[in-house]
């Protein structure tokens, strides 16, 4: 863990001095139009990916790493994959640049983070306290297990600027490559109908009271569910028996939700294409609060929560600008403490490498 927390510290520093450092861009340059210092992020972002892109254990690395040393990556053997995105990266890393199953892992790690960053220096405002959740609330750890599904993710995270201007063409484009790297990025196509919506209408509660009626009769739904996919890729997810999420899980996901909804006036104002931030936080919280019957649904949390990463980053800006410096002080601390009953207490997060150490 030593090697996390001193990442931990490196990105949030050098990103809280970024944005101490931040110009002002003359003109519309909406949404923010305060940009941090663009070499100080990148500091954040280098110690991001060396960590993640050097290690060898965590989640499923050890299997993508062990499946990169055995498999030969052929044209006739990636095309019979589910995910053929994934295939051909795989192909190229091992075909053209190294056999050594670092490479891929790095290299996904960079495309990840890379992708994610970029998003939330154009619309985060306080980069610093994203890339802070990034980390504390999880999401980090989680690029580093689902690594297919993360890469997927944030490709369709680029796309934040189509889904806001109503550009379904190019977020539909967007969409249908991250499927290649992970066949359930698929489910943000229709949900572009859905979010873009104003937040807290009657569809926000539709959405709350469908999410509650599934957790009640969970047992139906899920026997439907399964039936439906049993002759896909994701037909042995029946066989999941791994129980539900932490109940504290669904806290954190909700949290910043309830305080968008006290202050919506306010977040309209600052941020008027908050709406759709908004309600892909909510769909965050929807599926996360499912997976508290199944922790199989977290992972379709996963294509929502970059979105929370934003939007904690402006209910700072809802309060009374006496309370902010509290308010900011009290997120960064509940966040640290999560961190540390996740990582230490909870999953007990043992990081090994064979570059990094300490």
């Amino acid at each position: 863990m030593t090697v996390l927390w001193i990442n931990l510290f490196l990105v949030f520093m050098f990103a809280i001095f970024g944005r101490y450092a931040a110009v002002v861009h003359e003109g519309n340059t909406f949404p923010v139009n305060i940009k941090p210092n663009k070499l100080l992020v990148l500091v954040s972002l280098l110690s991001i990916v060396l960590v993640s892109g050097l290690r060898s254990n965590i989640g499923d690395t050890y299997f993508y790493m062990h499946s990169y040393n055995i498999n030969q990556y052929t044209w006739d053997s990636v095309k019979i994959q589910h995910d053929i995105g994934f295939g051909i990266l795989q192909m190229f890393l091992k075909n053209y640049i190294s056999e050594d199953p670092q490479v891929l892992i790095f290299t996904t790690a960079l495309l990840t983070n890379v992708l994610i960053v970029s998003v939330l220096y154009k619309y985060s405002r306080m980069i610093e306290l994203s890339l802070y959740v990034y980390i504390t609330g999880g999401l980090f750890l989680v690029s580093m297990n689902g690594i297919r599904q993360l890469l997927a993710a944030a490709i369709i995270f680029t796309a934040t600027k189509f889904l806001i201007d109503g550009n379904w063409l190019k977020y539909f484009t967007i969409v249908i490559i991250a499927s290649f790297f992970h066949q359930s990025a698929l489910i943000l196509l229709p949900i572009y109908f859905l979010v873009r919506s104003k937040a807290w209408s009657k569809s926000t509660v539709v959405l709350i009271i469908f999410a509650l009626i599934i957790v009640v009769g969970f047992n139906q739904f899920i026997s439907l569910l399964f039936t439906a996919i049993e002759d896909t890729q994701y037909g042995h997810y029946q066989d999941f028996a791994e129980g539900g999420a932490n109940i504290l899980r669904v806290a954190v996901e909700l949290v910043p939700i309830v305080i968008a909804y006290l202050g919506r006036d306010k977040l309209r104002e600052i941020f008027p294409d908050s709406d759709v931030i908004v309600n892909l936080a909510m769909l965050g919280l929807v599926f996360m609060l499912i997976s508290t019957q199944n922790w199989i649904f977290a992972r379709f949390s996963i294509y929502f929560s970059l979105y929370q990463l934003i939007l904690i980053s402006w209910i700072i800006k809802v309060f009374k600008k006496k309370d902010r410096k509290i308010i900011y002080l009290g997120i960064v601390s509940c966040y640290f403490l999560y961190y540390f009953y996740e990582n230490v207490i909870s999953l007990n997060i043992l990081y090994e490498s064979d570059y990094l150490s300490w």
